[in-house]
């Protein structure tokens, strides 16, 4: 077993509920169990590039593992190789993984953990081919990552995601709309496809699905000759149709994927108001399901995932992920975590369950 004197920790990416949990997770047993320095990398690796960092007390990281966002702050426009620089010139994007690479070292880790999304176990890996002892724990709400059956992160997001279904559902009967609701997931339709069918959603738009306008169009005017006065629309921000192209809000280049989605939900909305007659309503959920307490599933796989990722340092397993693999968390290497994406199987048992209730998904 591997003694661990002086760790850190670090969350990347877009925050979610869970974070705090982790950072508990890691962070206690270390203090109680080896005497170790805990120190906390401020808004990740950004923080780590800047050099801007605090040890962490017991007492920071007590009465934490309700509370949502994270107590260390997070950054998805700090890719130390990808990093945006501000010049004379204007904002260049520049390689300052040295400098990341010096801080590390200046801070004599026996260890760093890092906890976020497919973005930061690509920089995981990157770290790691070059010798430093880094540790991924995944979160993320897409529920993305592969080698893992789930994130943490994307339990509380679903539930967030439902609960407005649920509630669009019953001002949708009263006045006889259509209402359509964005979720977030961008390449990868999880939480469209999990908060439509747990909400009853008519109507399913993912990304590994593209829909046809007019079967979405011939879908909600059937409902409504049939009786049905009002239906559900759930979409994906990264929904398209088949002869289209993905909505962009906008490009920033300092983001390692410079592309920002947003706006299928307005334009679906709108095509289906111009081309059946029918009243319709657009809610974009946005950060909503990013925010608030971890659900009780979260809180618990967080606690787990970050014990085993302190399990695995201490093993020396070092360029490894934890992940959940039925009921179990072990860990992989994270080069295969980041093979591809893990997406929606267009024939899945979700898919198909949907379906069987009536469920469209415009194809």
């Amino acid at each position: 077993m591997k003694t661990l004197k002086r760790i850190a920790i670090l969350t990347g990416g877009g925050d979610c509920p869970g974070l705090n949990a982790v950072i508990r997770s890691i962070a206690k047993p270390a203090m109680a169990y080896f005497g170790a320095t805990v120190i906390g990398i401020e808004d990740g690796f950004e923080g780590l590039v800047e050099g801007r960092h605090r040890d962490l007390s017991y007492r920071d990281v007590s009465g934490i593992l309700h509370l949502g966002g994270t107590i260390l702050g997070t950054s998805n426009k700090g890719d130390p190789f990808h990093f945006p620089v501000v010049t004379p010139s204007g904002i260049e994007v520049q390689d300052c993984s040295s400098r990341a690479i010096d801080h590390y070292n200046d801070l004599n880790l026996d260890a760093l953990f890092a906890i976020g999304g497919d973005g930061t176990m690509h920089i995981v890996d990157k770290f790691s081919d070059m010798g430093l002892n880094f540790i991924g724990v995944p979160k993320t709400i897409d529920n993305d990552l592969a080698s893992t059956d789930v994130t943490f992160g994307y339990d509380s997001a679903l539930s967030v995601a439902t609960e407005a279904i649920d509630r669009l559902q019953t001002t949708a009967s009263a006045h006889h709309r259509v209402m359509v609701v964005e979720v977030m997931g961008r390449y990868a339709g999880w939480i469209a496809l999990g908060a439509g069918l747990a909400g009853g959603a008519d109507v399913i738009l993912i990304p590994e699905i593209p829909f046809h306008w007019n079967k979405v169009f011939e879908f909600v005017q059937e409902r409504s000759r049939r009786g049905g006065r009002f239906s559900i629309v759930c979409v994906a921000e990264g929904a398209k149709p088949a002869d289209g192209d993905i909505v962009v809000k906008e490009k920033d280049v300092r983001r390692t994927d410079p592309v920002r989605l947003g706006g299928i939900g307005e334009l679906v909305g709108k095509k289906i108001t111009e081309a059946t007659g029918l009243e319709t309503r657009v809610t974009v959920l946005g950060h909503l399901q990013r925010g608030g307490s971890p659900t009780p599933y979260d809180r618990i796989l967080a606690t787990k995932y970050g014990s085993m990722a302190l399990q695995l340092a201490t093993e020396g397993k070092f360029g490894y992920m934890v992940s959940l693999r039925g009921t179990d968390v072990i860990g992989v290497p994270v080069k295969q975590a980041i093979m591809k994406l893990r997406t929606v199987p267009p024939d899945s048992q979700l898919v198909l369950a949907a379906r069987a209730v009536g469920t469209s998904f415009g194809d």
